[in-house]
């Protein structure tokens, strides 16, 4: 079964940070894209961070550039999300995808065929 799972996420304070890491089973992950989309109560799923098969290419979303580092790990069948400085609107369930290298904008849903489960992550004092 293919499958991917999010872990990692919490509660943190605002300004505090998380790890979120987005592993494999079933398959080979260092052959895909990675995509992670979060969604927050009452708003649509987006886009938030994009890493190519290689590590060469990574995409950020503006809220979130300069904050956020997607990264990968193909030895361990992982990818990252390292999350810094985190406010109350990086609330959310984040979620971690996989396609196929593709110049399709990253944030394009359509393009992703398999998806995690998704993990909570709340900012709050």
């Amino acid at each position: 079964q293919l499958q991917l799972v999010e872990s990692g996420g919490g509660l943190v304070q605002p300004g505090g940070s998380l790890r979120l890491s987005c592993s494999a089973s079933g398959f080979t992950l260092g052959t895909y894209a990675i995509g992670w989309f979060r969604q927050a109560p009452g708003k649509e799923r987006e886009g938030v961070s994009y890493i190519d098969s290689s590590g060469d290419l990574t995409n950020y979303a503006d809220s979130v550039e300069g904050r956020f580092t997607i990264s990968r790990d193909n030895s361990k069948n992982t990818v990252y999300l390292q999350m810094n400085n985190l406010t109350p609107e990086d609330t959310a369930v984040y979620y971690c995808a996989s396609r196929e290298d593709s110049g399709d904008p990253y944030y394009t849903q359509a393009g992703y065929n398999i998806w995690g489960q998704g993990t909570q992550v709340t900012v709050s004092s």
